[in-house]
């Protein structure tokens, strides 16, 4: 049996000093012009003693491998905690710098390539914030609780399909006097509220739900850690009454008000066992139609997109046939790096694909890149009903990881996916045999 937990927790600012280019939103020329609120990456360490696990959430849009993986190297040179018992996740606001160079947004002439500058000081703070909570680490009590996520959206293409409310929160507090370390939750919804025509820095509904929290219940001090949970097809579009700051802080008051109401119900322990498990696995390419056909679907796409504005449909389903058409356009762009072989390097470097398992206690929270449908995370669920999957960690995938029924329907996230639908099934698959294990 563990002899009692340990944690620590840090903030740290990592929004540019420079102005940068908003990713997010296609044919939008959309560079920052200033900052609504601050991008953090916020770091939280446990130990048992003997397992000592770290997260750092981070308001940025991904997360990419490469650097993820130097990152976690010095991670674990300066705390001597295990690199793959660190995990570095995106909430992916869409109101933060460009990244990562998207093979598919190649022919979109006003998305630039990253700012390697930016990325270094990312880097640099990230691992600044982790090293900071581990050197905080004091003898802690860890609760868990589960909140009604509902307010910040619905399924993306249709309000009564698959959808994930439950917003697992991890509260950790001072075993001496009970003052809070961190909160910890996981939200599986887009962070997306803002649009392109917004273009001030900011953690979208993620980040005003910090700060209510930070007001409200933890104090303004205490770090604050979003986590995404797949939420490929989730999106806020259906509740929101314009696409304003003030839509993004109506909502995300609304999920910290639940999580306020949840951490009432938290009983806490101090005397868990950590256990941490990483597992890679490759993943089947997805089959791109020719250059001619792919040429016809963009073709289509537009047509239906036009004839919809100009019959005055509703706004959700004119946004629905935008991002079908950037789909579409993607597609083509696909479509000819496939045919001359430029997308094997993109999609290599994609591969393999990280899963961890960090299992806190009763509770596991699974870390798997990119961007996923909401239906595997609740296949997960459904196998093991105290696991949390954490989404855009440690990597992306260039795209989506979406379901049979989501490519058959062809919308834009199978529109640009690289990997094929037995992909999710292969996550799934491995994640729910460690997890068994684990349990075993």
């Amino acid at each position: 049996m563990a002899s009692g937990l340990t944690a620590g927790a840090s903030a740290i600012d990592i929004t540019p000093k420079s102005r940068q280019f908003l990713f997010g939103y296609p044919h939008v020329e959309r560079y920052s012009t200033g900052v609504h609120d601050p991008l953090l990456g916020s770091a939280l360490c446990f130990s048992d003693g003997k397992t000592s696990v770290i997260f750092v959430a981070n308001d940025i849009i991904f997360i990419p491998k490469d650097l993820a993986g130097r990152a976690r190297e010095r991670i674990q040179a300066a705390c001597g905690v295990p690199a793959a018992n660190i995990l570095l996740s995106a909430t992916h606001t869409h109101s933060g710098p460009i990244t990562v160079d998207y093979i598919s947004n190649e022919a979109d002439p006003v998305v630039p390539s990253v700012d390697p500058a930016y990325l270094e000081f990312m880097e640099d703070r990230i691992v600044t914030a982790a090293t900071e909570a581990c050197r905080s680490a004091q003898p802690a009590e860890i609760g868990l609780a589960v909140a009604d996520g509902s307010c910040t959206g619905t399924n993306r293409r249709d309000p009564n399909g698959p959808s994930d409310p439950q917003v697992p929160v991890l509260a950790v507090r001072q075993q001496a006097d009970g003052r809070p370390v961190a909160l910890m939750l996981v939200c599986s919804m887009h962070p997306t509220v803002l649009h392109e025509d917004s273009t001030l820095i900011s953690g979208d509904f993620p980040g005003m739900t910090r700060q209510f929290l930070q007001q409200h219940v933890a104090g303004q001090n205490c770090p604050i850690l979003h986590h995404t949970g797949p939420a490929g097809n989730q999106s806020p579009r259906r509740v929101v009454k314009a696409n304003t700051f003030a839509e993004a802080e109506r909502l995300g008051h609304a999920l910290g008000q639940t999580v306020a109401k949840a951490l009432g119900e938290v009983e806490y322990a101090s005397n868990l066992n950590i256990l941490a498990r990483q597992s890679f696995v490759d993943l089947p390419r997805r089959s791109f139609p020719t250059v001619d056909e792919a040429a016809k679907k963009l073709a289509v796409a537009v047509e239906h997109l036009e004839a919809l504005r100009s019959s005055g449909a509703p706004h959700v389903e004119v946004r629905t046939a935008e991002c079908d058409w950037f789909g579409a356009e993607e597609t083509l762009t696909l479509a000819k790096a496939a045919a001359d072989g430029r997308l094997d390097a993109a999609a290599a470097a994609c591969l393999p694909a990280e899963i961890q398992v960090f299992k806190i206690g009763p509770w596991s929270f699974v870390g798997w890149q990119g961007e996923i449908f909401v239906e595997y995370g609740l296949a997960v669920k459904a196998e093991h009903a105290n696991a949390f999957v954490i989404s855009t960690a440690n990597g992306e995938f260039q795209g989506y990881i979406v379901p049979p029924e989501s490519a058959a329907e062809g919308g834009y996230e199978a529109s640009n996916a690289l990997f094929a639908t037995e992909s999710g099934r292969i996550l799934v698959d491995r994640t729910v045999q460690m997890l068994t294990d684990m349990r075993e």
